[in-house]
């Protein structure tokens, strides 16, 4: 169980950087650029949901008794990178 938490964790640490990479983006978007300032973030969720799910299909395929702990974990690390960085550039500011 240690070890699906632990491999949830970095799950969701990898699951959170496609957000990061969609918010840098638009900081680049210029006003005449095709993918617009919501395509970029869409795009980064997409993509995080992506990473995400399949880590817990995995889990849930390999090793179904430990697949509550790695996705709550997967979950929480995710939320907790969001609400860090959320923290982050308002104390930066």
């Amino acid at each position: 169980m240690v070890l699906a938490i632990v491999l949830g964790a970095l799950s969701g640490a990898i699951g959170v950087l496609p957000l990061f990479l969609g918010l840098r983006m638009t900081r680049r978007v210029t006003d005449t650029s095709n993918l617009g300032h919501a395509g970029a973030l869409m795009l980064g969720v997409l993509l995080s949901f992506v990473i995400l799910f399949l880590g817990a299909i995995a889990c849930v395929v390999l090793a179904r008794d430990s697949a509550v702990p790695f996705v709550l974990a997967e979950a929480a690390v995710l939320v907790a990178c969001a609400i860090g960085y959320g923290v982050y550039t308002f104390v930066r500011k």
